[in-house]
């Protein structure tokens, strides 16, 4: 039996310069984060050569091409693996729709796991390329890619996506004390609508050559909002996390809605310096960075929103129980 544990995460800047629209063009810069929820992936063998997947349901299928999961069938694929297994997947939050890059991490933690299932284990840049693979190339979603690498390396990354399809992922180098009082600054509260990102990245793909100074003034951001951190000027990252959402709301015509605007406008009447949407938009979890003394009254401004309560993560995806025989 093999278990991985992969990390959510939170993207602060950059979304939508990890599509290939944008970085085919010049190279993509996103700064986002791991957090302390996870997706766990079980791989057991199995006693008969059928394959059972268990997620929200429960396949039963003599082959992988009968597989509905088509992160699992195709996962399996790649890896090689087409007989007597058991997967289950679960998880910290609810599945689907959260903004939090759920899906690209269920592919990188399935990968991680499958692979030390055949002794094989891969590093953080085989499981996140991989990933892509799965998802972009063999699925064809209309996605980036900045989930998958989050999701292998972990911790709080500056990410460049180059044309010619490589990828550098840079720890931001901030120091502990900062980035303990960064943290305590970040809220997050579930909207509770839920949304496929490949219908908000469709249209935001379809938009890119429309959108270009948009996204390379998100992109210029990104990079202003690693300085402000490396400089500990959280004040600034505050107001660079409000430009950014204003920006990415014009992209796509369902990032945000007036539900989604008004919670908004009033944590940042409350104290909220900035926020935004997290993952592609259009419902998931609103988040908000707030100085500590002002989020008891931003809670009161989003009353009937429930907080999850996060803390940013160091590790990537990693196998936390291994009993290979």
């Amino acid at each position: 039996m093999i278990i991985s544990q992969t990390p959510l995460r939170i993207s602060f800047f950059g979304g939508g310069t990890d599509l290939p629209g944008f970085y085919h063009k010049e190279p993509g810069w996103v700064l986002s984060t791991a957090i302390d929820k996870y997706i766990y992936v079980i791989v057991k063998e199995r006693f008969d050569d059928r394959i059972r997947v268990g997620y929200t349901r429960t396949e039963l299928v003599d082959n992988i091409d009968e597989i509905e999961h088509e992160l699992v069938r195709e996962s399996l694929r790649h890896t090689g693996i087409t007989r007597r297994l058991e997967i289950s997947t679960m998880g910290d939050i609810p599945s689907g729709g959260s903004g939090l890059g759920s899906s690209s991490t269920v592919t990188v933690g399935l990968l991680n796991a499958l692979y030390h299932y055949l002794g094989a284990p891969r590093n953080q840049e085989a499981l996140a390329s991989e990933a892509c693979t799965i998802e972009i190339d063999v699925l064809g979603k209309p996605i980036g890619k900045q989930d998958q690498y989050i999701a292998a390396y972990g911790g709080q990354r500056f990410i460049q996506f180059c044309p010619d399809e490589g990828v550098e992922v840079e720890p931001l180098h901030v120091d502990a004390t900062t980035m303990r009082a960064f943290g305590r600054r970040l809220m997050l509260f579930n909207t509770a609508v839920s949304r496929k990102a490949e219908s908000v990245l469709a249209e935001q793909s379809q938009r890119t050559e429309v959108n270009m100074d948009a996204l390379r003034a998100m992109k210029e951001l990104a990079l202003d909002a690693r300085t402000a951190l490396q400089c500990g000027d959280l004040d600034r990252f505050g107001s660079l996390l409000h430009e950014t959402w204003m920006l990415k709301r014009g992209l796509a015509s369902k990032i945000s809605s007036p539900e989604i605007d008004a919670y908004y406008s009033s944590a940042r009447a409350a104290g909220a310096l900035g926020g935004k949407i997290t993952g592609a938009g259009g419902g998931g979890y609103l988040l908000l960075f707030c100085p500590p003394e002002k989020q008891e009254a931003v809670r009161a401004a989003v009353a009937g929103l429930d907080e999850l309560y996060i803390n940013l993560e160091r590790d990537g995806s990693k196998v936390i129980f291994n009993n290979r025989r």
